[in-house]
């Protein structure tokens, strides 16, 4: 994913306006009661949101932020229907949600391959003096014209579907864990905040299936209130079934393990309180720059203080990926 990822854009929609009735008459040499023969106009084209995969970010709405449906035609003399007016289809990624601008109001949650949402209906069609001929009304002189069209301002925000979120401080090694079990080649460096955008790969289990994994870049004390990076990509944790801590078990000049840790879990808390509910695994991360008794201490010390089972890990040798895979693969099934 490139640092053109954009989860939140703003558009406007306005649909077609409906096309207007026809007053005419029909007049032929030989026909000296033609009558009324005045077509109907056409309706405006609708806007429909619509969810598409193979789309990951909102960044095309950077440029484009006004779409128009087409107007409907005019109804035209002998009995002519003024043509329809195109519909609007404005693809988003799947996992984007919908509001109203104005009101803040979230209209749909596009979260299924084709799921779609009408957000602007077209213009009625105006009806022709052919639709008011009566027996007592021979000759109507009367035509509608077409319905106005609808224009919306709306809010468009993207979260991603990952079925395992990893969450962790800076240099906690997020970025190497999903680049060690997928395809993705996020950037990696040793520095806070080398990963500026959150990171999406797949992560293939062969026979049994695969699902999808997000490292969730910029997460520090204070993240839910706007600190750092992390308030911008909080929202794509509420997605996951199931959350990786890091816990980097080389963090100099940073308070330990475990309250890292702590202070972490009461900021995803605090954004969102269901997220204290989600299933975790909490792995002890970079033992490779540790001798092997050191980082098994901090793992012990780590599950006294947290009581939660700790997971050892290096991204970078591979020890214990294979375990932590088979973990959340279960986790994930139940």
């Amino acid at each position: 994913m490139s640092t053109r990822f954009l989860d939140e854009a703003e558009i406007r929609v306005v649909s077609g306006r409906g096309g207007s009735g026809c007053v005419s008459f029909r007049r032929e040499k030989f026909v000296p009661f033609g009558g009324p023969d005045g077509g109907d106009g056409g309706p405006g084209g609708s806007v429909f949101i619509r969810a598409r995969e193979g789309l990951g970010t909102l960044a095309d709405f950077r440029t484009s932020r006004l779409y128009r449906a087409e107007n409907g035609r005019d109804g035209g003399p002998r009995q002519r229907t003024g043509r329809r007016g195109r519909d609007l289809v404005v693809q988003v990624p799947v996992g984007t949600l919908v509001y109203d601008a104005g009101l803040g109001e979230l209209l749909a949650d596009l979260d299924q391959p084709g799921a779609e949402l009408l957000v602007a209906r077209g213009g009625w069609a105006g009806k022709g003096n052919l639709s008011f001929r009566s027996s007592t009304n021979r000759t109507p002189r009367k035509a509608t014209p077409g319905g106005p069209s609808q224009e919306r301002l709306l809010g468009l925000e993207l979260r991603l579907l990952a079925d395992v979120g990893v969450v962790g401080f800076p240099n906690a090694g997020k970025s190497t864990l999903v680049a060690s079990v997928s395809s993705a080649r996020p950037r990696i460096a040793d520095y806070p905040f080398s990963t500026l955008v959150p990171n999406l790969g797949v992560v293939d289990r062969g026979i049994q299936g695969s699902w999808v994994i997000a490292d969730i870049p910029g997460l520090i004390e204070g993240a839910a209130s706007g600190a750092g990076l992390g308030h911008r990509f909080l929202r794509h944790v509420q997605r996951t079934r199931l959350i990786i801590h890091l816990v980097s078990a080389l963090a100099e000049g940073m308070p330990g393990p475990a309250q890292r840790y702590r202070v972490l879990r009461e900021e995803l808390e605090r954004f969102d309180p269901s997220l204290s509910l989600r299933k975790e695994i909490l792995v002890l991360s970079r033992i490779d720059v540790l001798p092997r008794e050191e980082a098994q201490a901090i793992a012990v010390d780590l599950e006294e203080s947290t009581g939660k089972k700790v997971w050892l890990l290096s991204a970078v040798t591979r020890a214990g990926l294979k375990e932590l895979l088979d973990e959340v693969w279960l986790g994930l099934q139940a």
